[in-house]
């Protein structure tokens, strides 16, 4: 139940993204906020597709370590602390029952959605007083967009959703949190066989688990897919002792890379690549200029540090040019940007993020000449039902010949849909069509937001009332901060998206700030910082230093002594900023630009978490001096 007089935030979606950004909203608000989650699949809550325990076997496990796998950046270690220390073990299988998970190790993704639900809930009861959290099942088919609310049209699936126990409602909300997740793809060359008993749509389903399971052992198996859901794929029936042939297809071909044992995520600091010519000289040209750059880049970083494995020299090199790819991408006509994207999106994803070997050390040795996995190079055209009950496979070959595979079961991958003209959700159909949101211009992948995650419109006016966190702003991340591959919309996207999106929407509904509106305001503040020497950059600095661990401070006793030191810090800077003989500056105009400050920081993607908590100075006790 929300409290009388609160705003209310609705957040459409309960997996990672929507979870975080509760977790967030529960976390920085100082006044009375009603936060509602809505999420239309139960089973999905504080989970989604990638995490639900239904849909991930014990053998599902995060790609990247799990020590990159806390929710909380400025807090690196707090997903292995609480698997180690805290997570309810009863019934886990005896691989993992007794497993100390460390930095550098495998853990199982199904672990998560327990992770998440308890941080989603320890943040609410450590909430101001005041800020309260309610979930909700059911499915946002609408939103009715005005200048300072809005309608959010609701499915209702149970309980508890304020209309009918099935059956439409309407809820009226200050703000709205688009967290709706990646869009599932149609799949022309399987439309035929969608419902055939021999063919796995959804491999993260408990259906899709169930299938591969319980599938005769010497079965032959096409897996649609060479990444990491067919790895997924692949491994779950190796391991389960599958001993028929499993072929793996993608027109890439491209396979995963494997991290080093005991690696430990770092950043290098190399210099600015050459990637600027005179002028635009297409696409051709552009690639052969991107691949000799890259070539040079990875060569010297392996003479220059020798310490880093070659597995992840890519990883590294791709990292350190994305703060110089947003400026080289704005020189790349639209309809070029989005066939580079396309064309070389598979590339992309293996060079900016590898796996762990728990999941390459069973498929990586039966992709070997002659082993149990057979890897092809090409599209796969058709697939049909054959006479025998299995189905058949018309491949497109790099060749340009056709080949033809007969498998007793089809595993295809997720298949997300990125161009949101053709999604199937009937929330995104309708705020494209209704002129609410607007497909990516540049990228074709996701929808128009701006640099603070407000949703745009075709005219690019700001839907002040809606952000987006997540996926559909994948487009977005590539061409403002130069993320590609599968780093434009995963975990370390979502969690940045997640403490920005949470001090924007209370930026806006909370009276304790100031945004940017006069002449002695916010911004002012920041020029003033600047203009007026150490002593005022020093007070500014402390202020900043303050807000940061306020955010950062997850219970509500050390929040609430950090937002009084934040207080006299913010007085502390008024005085230094405006002497006697000149206007004060208003604090609430204070609050925003230290807040503002302070979320830059808990942002910083130019250092590792580990290195910003440091920098943050946030080990040890909360900060109250």
């Amino acid at each position: 139940m929300g409290f009388a007089g609160a705003r209310r935030v609705v957040i459409v979606g309960a997996g990672l993204a929507g979870t975080a950004t509760a977790v967030r909203l529960l976390q920085f608000a100082r006044e009375p906020l009603q936060v509602t989650v809505v999420e239309r699949r139960p089973e999905y809550r504080s989970a989604g597709v990638a995490y639900h325990r239904a849909g991930n076997h014990w053998h599902h496990v995060f790609n990247i370590q799990a020590g990159r796998m806390s929710m909380f950046r400025e807090d690196v270690d707090d997903f292995v602390d609480w698997a180690n220390h805290h997570a309810d073990r009863t019934g886990w299988p005896p691989e993992w029952s007794g497993v100390a998970f460390t930095e550098s190790g495998p853990a199982p993704r199904r672990l998560y959605a327990d992770y998440l639900a308890v941080r989603l809930a320890e943040a609410a009861r450590e909430a101001a007083s005041g800020v309260t959290l309610d979930e909700v099942d059911g499915e946002v088919v609408d939103l009715a967009v005005g200048d300072e609310c809005v309608d959010v049209v609701l499915d209702a699936v149970g309980p508890g959703s304020g209309g009918d126990e099935y059956g439409r409602t309407t809820i009226r909300a200050d703000h709205v949190v688009l967290a709706t997740g990646l869009e599932e793809r149609d799949l022309p060359f399987a439309a035929g066989v969608r419902d055939h008993p021999a063919f796995v749509r959804r491999p993260y389903s408990a259906e899709g688990v169930e299938q591969i399971l319980t599938l005769r052992k010497d079965a032959e198996v096409a897996i649609v897919g060479t990444l990491l859901s067919a790895y997924d794929s692949a491994s779950l029936l190796l391991r389960h002792g599958h001993t028929g042939t499993i072929h793996m297809i993608s027109r890439s071909g491209l396979t995963l890379r494997t991290y080093p044992a005991n690696h430990r995520h770092r950043v290098l600091t190399l210099a600015e690549p050459q990637l600027h010519a005179d002028g635009y000289e297409g696409v051709d040209a552009l690639v052969r200029r991107l691949m000799a750059e890259w070539e040079r880049v990875c060569a010297g970083v392996a003479r220059t540090h020798p310490d880093v494995a070659p597995a992840v020299v890519a990883e590294h090199v791709a990292k350190s040019w994305e703060a110089h790819l947003p400026a080289f991408l704005a020189r790349v006509p639209s309809t070029d940007l989005r066939a580079l994207l396309d064309g070389y999106g598979s590339l992309l994803a293996t060079l900016r993020v590898g796996a762990v070997p728990y999941i390459t050390e069973v498929v990586g040795p039966a992709l070997d000449d002659g082993g149990q996995v057979v890897l092809t190079t090409g599209k796969v055209e058709e697939i049909v039902p054959a006479s025998s009950g299995t189905l058949r496979l018309t491949v497109a070959t790099a060749s340009g010949t056709a080949r033809t595979i007969e498998a007793d079961l089809v595993i295809s991958n997720f298949g997300r849909e990125t161009d949101y003209e053709r999604v199937g959700s009937p929330l995104w159909a309708g705020l494209v069509r209704g002129g609410t949101a607007v497909p990516h211009r540049r990228t074709g992948r996701g929808v128009e937001v701006d640099e603070r995650g407000v949703l745009l419109g075709p005219d690019g006016s700001r839907r002040e009332p809606v952000s987006v966190v997540g996926g559909p702003r994948e487009g977005d991340e590539i061409v403002r901060y130069g993320r590609i591959g599968a780093f434009a919309f995963n975990l370390a996207a979502i969690k940045n998206h997640s403490v920005g999106v949470a001090a924007t929407v209370l930026h806006r509904l909370e009276s304790c700030f100031d945004e940017p509106s006069g002449s002695m305001d916010a911004v002012d503040a920041v020029d003033a910082v600047d203009a007026k020497g150490s002593r005022v950059r020093e007070a500014f600095d402390r202020a900043v230093g303050a807000d940061v661990h306020r955010m950062a401070a997850r219970r509500r006793r050390d929040r609430e002594a950090l937002a009084a030191r934040l207080e006299e810090r913010l007085q502390e800077l008024r005085r230094v900023l405006a002497p006697d003989d000149e206007p004060a500056m208003s604090v609430r105009a204070l609050r925003y630009a230290v807040n503002k400050a302070a979320l830059a920081r808990l942002n910083d993607l130019s250092v590792t978490p580990r290195d910003l908590r440091a920098q943050l100075g946030l080990d040890g006790t909360p900060e109250t001096r």
